[in-house]
């Protein structure tokens, strides 16, 4: 287990609080796991008041010595009710808050009411759009971190190689490939900030079922097991000469990282293959004008508009009328962070320590999907690759 240092936690809430000086923020109030565990290095439940200037103050309901084992942060107490958070502060220096940031974007209404029944005079804003700016911008220590679940992936698709045999269910391939990522250390859940938004380990297909759109914001959905999580692996058997859909996120220490590749037993369609290797082209693309100073939505354009030179504007990102507005997303501790490479994103640019996932797929209903995602880092010199598993269609005899 590895414990967040605590000059990491201290360069991200400072950086917050450059953040919040330039949007005139008197504090801010941090609940949700993945933020409470990037800026505290835990997730015990609790408030994290991340002030204007000095310390944060973490407010610990469940469980306090935990927080303490777990946490860097130097002003770290217990507290058994919201209503005592304003002594709480007080009892640290800090003075009562007018402009408070909240995680509008996630936290319940139930909540907010809370806080504003606590602070009725103050004025609540969305801090979400500053605490993803902050991490959106990784450190050596987590791009080693997303490097290692990368190394995690590696033995996950050299499994599947192993596994992947005729006859099997995709449900059997997935059981198999997770157990392996379980055994190497991944937590074995992965975080999405959207709403109602939610995956679990990976999305793997063969055939008809890796075209088969569903309700999740990705260009692939799956039949799933049910309809209480219809998406990802079903019961359908894997058969010969069909596409072998392996979209797998590696996670370590709560880092992720992100790959699709390709396999398939005999052999794959001409047209499934030209497609595929136009997917790579489009990658290609990309790594090439992904560099700093490069706004996100044009990313996107540039590929789009390449992809339908190419012939694929019906089946590019998704099935017919279950397209994707997106060809990439940030990671880190969720799938789902800055940078959009996607329609609409054209005020904000690419930044060095950014990392992200690039994932041009075709969808064929009734045949199934073709496609590349392999996971990078925006360096100085150029985006970098971090994913490294064999981009060739894996052919199984």
């Amino acid at each position: 287990m590895r414990l967040t240092p605590v000059a990491e936690l201290s360069q991200r809430y400072t950086k917050l609080q450059q953040y919040m000086a330039e949007e005139n923020l008197d504090a801010i109030f941090i609940v949700q796991n993945a933020d409470l565990f990037y800026f505290t290095g835990t997730i015990q439940s609790g408030n994290l008041y991340i002030p204007a200037k000095g310390f944060p103050l973490y407010m610990v309901r469940k469980d306090f010595e935990r927080a303490r084992r777990e946490s860097a942060l130097q002003e770290i107490i217990a507290f058994g009710s919201m209503k005592d958070i304003p002594a709480r502060l007080a009892d640290y220096g800090h003075p009562e808050p007018q402009r408070i940031g909240l995680e509008l974007d996630v936290l319940s209404v139930n909540f907010f009411e809370r806080y504003r029944k606590i602070y009725p005079d103050a004025v609540f804003v969305d801090a979400t759009p500053l605490i993803r700016r902050v991490r959106m911008i990784k450190t050596p220590y987590e791009i080693d971190l997303i490097k290692a679940a990368a190394d995690q992936q590696q033995a996950v698709f050299d499994r599947a190689r192993e596994v992947i045999r005729e006859g099997i269910t995709d449900l059997e391939l997935a059981a198999e490939l997770e157990c392996t990522a379980r055994k190497l250390g991944h937590q074995g859940h992965i975080r999405m900030r959207g709403f109602n938004s939610e995956l679990f380990y990976a999305q793997i297909f063969s055939g008809a079922d890796g075209a088969v759109p569903a309700y999740a914001d990705t260009p692939l959905g799956g039949v799933g097991l049910n309809p209480s999580f219809g998406q990802s692996a079903g019961l359908k058997r894997i058969m010969r000469n069909e596409p072998i859909i392996v979209d797998f996120a590696g996670c370590a220490e709560g880092y992720l990282c992100d790959q699709t590749r390709v396999f398939a037993i005999g052999s794959l369609p001409d047209r499934l293959r030209k497609g595929y290797d136009d997917m790579l082209r489009i990658q290609e693309k990309m790594k090439r004008i992904a560099v700093s100073g490069t706004p996100w939505g044009s990313i996107y354009a540039d590929c789009l508009d390449l992809a339908t030179q190419m012939g694929h504007a019906d089946n590019f990102m998704g099935a017919p009328g279950s397209q994707v507005s997106f060809i990439g997303h940030g990671l880190g501790i969720e799938i789902d962070e800055y940078p959009f490479i996607a329609r609409g994103f054209d005020s904000m640019e690419m930044e060095e320590g950014m990392t992200f996932a690039f994932e041009p797929k075709l969808v064929y209903p009734g045949v199934g999907a073709i496609g590349i995602e392999n996971t990078f880092h925006v360096s100085d010199s150029g985006v970098k690759q971090l994913t490294y598993y064999s981009e060739e269609i894996t052919i199984l005899p």
